[in-house]
């Protein structure tokens, strides 16, 4: 009968709880960190920035490098050697007639220092630039080195500065590449960047445009614009693209005042599609005129203008 009761009563045994997780899941995750120690936010990149000038070192990015290029004939030598283009080395052929842009030539190489000069009989010449119209003078342009998209915002992050970046779709013209260079260096942005694929690069016709600023103006390239663009979303930064029908007036775009990308596409084709649906915002430039389109590197001064002066 004891038994019976026992087993009839109301009182409960052990049994096996929650170790306590339901307290410390009601406990919350305590208060908001600050903006320095948030994942991904602009004073968390610039307080990591800072910490990495404090040892002496930055970390490891990856980057791509073009092959070496050669500038061939007399005109182009002379012209890429005082237009600042980077240069490793001068060929020049043996038993050569000796005019004024050969000495011209040898005479920059020997003022700008660290360039080989070197002789080489016609046919090695033939052979390096298979078979093009050398007139005797060949100029070996280095490698470029690529920035990696990431440092672009880095740089920003490192002067304080909200970023202000290029990014052109389509643009396989390396003369609109250098002028865009130039004016995103003439009105303060942090770099350019273009597509590995179906895209131009930074060759010796890119630096001659830049007029010299592609020395401290970083070009970075992007494996897939798109993915790039993305990620550039998630670290809060606006992505506005360049349209011909876009929905705002540039001159109406509040977003210029703060961390922006600019995308510019071909003169011809404008943005592409996924590129176009990845941006934040569409802007067209009003032209009185009629024109149907500007190039690149109007296109890109006409809006870096407008962020600079609002940034002022």
């Amino acid at each position: 009968m004891a038994a019976n009761n026992r087993r009839m009563s109301g009182k409960k045994g052990a049994q096996v709880g929650s170790g306590g997780q339901r307290r410390r899941g009601l406990e919350g995750k305590g208060p908001t960190p600050p903006a320095e120690m948030r994942k991904g936010h602009v004073k968390q990149r610039a307080a990591a920035a800072k910490a990495r000038r404090a040892q002496g070192r930055t970390p490891q990015r990856r980057t791509g490098r073009t092959a070496s290029e050669y500038v061939v004939g007399r005109n182009p030598v002379v012209e890429a050697l005082r237009g600042g283009v980077p240069a490793s080395t001068l060929y020049v052929q043996q038993f050569i007639d000796n005019d004024e842009r050969v000495r011209e030539a040898l005479q920059l190489v020997a003022e700008r220092g660290g360039v080989n000069l070197m002789e080489a009989p016609r046919p090695e010449l033939d052979r390096m630039t298979n078979g093009l119209n050398h007139q005797g003078l060949v100029l070996q342009v280095p490698p470029y080195e690529y920035a990696h998209p990431e440092d672009l915002a880095d740089a920003a992050a490192d002067a304080g500065e909200d970023p202000l970046i290029v990014a052109l779709d389509g643009v396989t013209d390396p003369r609109n590449l250098g002028a865009v260079v130039r004016s995103v260096s003439a009105f303060g942005g942090h770099g350019v960047v273009v597509p590995e694929r179906r895209a131009a690069g930074m060759t010796a016709g890119a630096w001659k445009t830049s007029a010299g600023t592609a020395a401290r103006t970083p070009v970075a390239r992007a494996t897939n614009l798109t993915r790039t663009l993305e990620a550039y979303k998630k670290a809060g930064i606006v992505v506005v693209g360049l349209a011909a029908d876009g929905e705002t007036e540039v001159q109406e775009l509040s977003a210029l005042d703060g961390p922006v990308v600019i995308v510019v596409g071909s003169e011809g084709k404008g943005l592409s599609r996924l590129v176009g649906e990845t941006c934040d915002f569409r802007v067209r430039i009003p032209m009185p005129g009629g024109a149907e389109s500007l190039n690149a590197g109007v296109a890109a001064g006409i809006v870096l203008y407008e962020a600079a002066r609002r940034r002022a």
